[in-house]
């Protein structure tokens, strides 16, 4: 059954906590009870506790998280043809350490992908199949990614590491390098000697670039690294057969507790990255020349006949929910083709059942912040989650396929009620209707979600260390 409000939703996926429809030309609440400051608090709040980590608010652990996001050295080889060493890649096919974190959330750009010659997907080892999202505000999220595919943002790090289109590395390759070169200060976060048995090379056999993570079977020269077709034979995690399975089940858990604690110091530093406050805060705040007359009536439209803040609500503007919105399938200027994507359907069940997740033993807590009832159902058929729209403006391409490309593409999209071919007619049911907006106001609205823009975080965490 369609919620009604959601059916007459506009941006119902580009962002991120419950809002508020108030008047462009007063505070008093509007007609579903909510106000102005609701949208615009005097001060944004920073994000909530994260109870699944407990170094994450430690500024040593944010520290270490920071030079880890930025090292290459994790990864294996680059596999994908595109990788020709060009200034859209990262390297040459077949180079080992060449991926980061910042390599595909460019710390310059709002922490998203700008590199990536088409700018819709990323090309790390390999092409992904999903929009690179920015990292601004991602500490306001508790269910993480697209689909909802990790319940932590500190276990969402094996998705990257462990995938062959990402970072083609292994866990055990992972652990062993940390124990390396971060010793002393991933000793001085998680404690003395704990890195001390991975230097027993009979306990825990070595990998090196050229060995670790996964490689393309016969034939060598597949032009494309899309499952089912390509077939890999992965080493250094569970299920290799090979150096990860033939250790005890005590050392595959110390490898893993590795692992996760480089997750949570990642996640320490990714929850200090914000957009900050803009120019419609300032606005909202009594600064009546801080928007122009259309941004003004841009706002209008977006909590008027938009009905944007049905899904793009709160000081984050998202609900933190999934939806879908029926975007058709489409393939990538890549050649890659974003269809019949389940989206949360899938992705919650598979964060349900992950034992790296938040009710698995290497959690510091579960707050229950996974749904109660996982059946699919078609309310969670091709959906996707409500994307934070503060520092949206900027964004290279749109939605989790990236197949829109401007933000008038995304507001002509809703204004039309989403695709008839679209994720609704095939993959459960598309929650928009047309909303008959005017040119004048497409416009406007468009204008107002540029406004959206702040700061951006500080200086010293976009540089690398």
């Amino acid at each position: 059954m369609r919620a009604p409000w959601c059916g007459r939703s506009l941006l119902a996926l580009l962002a991120v906590l419950p809002l508020a429809c108030a008047s462009a030309n007063g505070d008093h609440p509007s007609g579903d009870g909510t106000s102005r400051e609701e949208l615009a608090p005097k001060v944004l709040p920073r994000p909530p506790a994260d109870v699944s980590n407990r170094y994450a608010d430690d500024p040593r652990a944010a520290a270490l998280g920071q030079r880890l996001f930025h090292d290459a050295g994790f990864s294996g080889a680059l596999l994908d043809l595109d990788a020709d060493g060009g200034p859209d890649s990262l390297g040459v096919r077949g180079d080992p350490g060449k991926v980061s974190c910042a390599g595909c959330h460019e710390a310059e750009h709002g922490f998203l992908d700008t590199r990536s010659v088409f700018k819709q997907i990323s090309l790390g080892t390999g092409w992904t199949h999903r929009r690179t999202p920015s990292l601004l505000d991602v500490g306001q999220a508790k269910v993480i990614m697209w689909g909802g595919r990790h319940s932590t943002l500190h276990s969402q790090v094996f998705g990257p590491l462990e995938s062959p289109l990402e970072m083609n590395s292994s866990r055990l390759f992972v652990a062993e390098r940390v124990a390396r070169d971060y010793a002393a200060e991933y000793e001085a976060v998680f404690g003395t000697g704990t890195l001390a048995p991975l230097a027993d090379s009979a306990r825990f056999p070595p990998l090196d670039p050229t060995t670790t993570g996964c490689r393309l079977t016969e034939p060598v020269d597949h032009p494309r690294l899309e499952p089912p077709a390509a077939v890999y034979v992965c080493h250094g995690m569970p299920g290799d057969g090979a150096e990860y399975d033939s250790m005890t089940p005590a050392d595959q858990d110390l490898v893993t507790r590795v692992v996760i604690n480089l997750g949570k110091a990642i996640a320490a530093f990714e929850r200090r990255l914000d957009c900050g406050p803009s120019r419609f805060d300032a606005w909202a705040h009594g600064d009546g020349t801080a928007l122009t007359a259309e941004e003004q009536a841009g706002f209008d439209v977006f909590v008027g006949k938009g009905r944007c803040v049905s899904c793009h609500n709160g000081p984050y503007f998202s609900d933190q929910k999934f939806h879908n919105v029926g975007l058709a399938d489409g393939t990538t200027r890549a050649g890659i083709l974003n269809g019949n994507d389940r989206g949360a359907a899938l992705d919650l069940v598979l964060a349900a059942s992950d034992p790296l997740g938040i009710t698995g033993p290497y959690s510091d807590g579960d707050d229950g912040r996974l749904p109660p009832n996982l059946d699919p159902g078609a309310d969670r058929e091709g959906a996707f989650r409500t994307p934070t729209l503060r520092c949206g403006g900027g964004r290279p391409s749109f939605m989790h396929s990236g197949l829109l490309r401007t933000l008038a593409d995304v507001v002509a999209f809703f204004d039309r009620g989403g695709d008839p071919s679209g994720s609704g007619s095939y993959l459960g049911e598309s929650v928009l209707q047309p909303l008959g907006l005017t040119a004048e106001e497409k416009s406007n609205l468009v204008s107002f979600l540029k406004a959206l823009e702040g700061p951006g975080p500080s200086p010293e965490l976009l540089a690398k260390p």
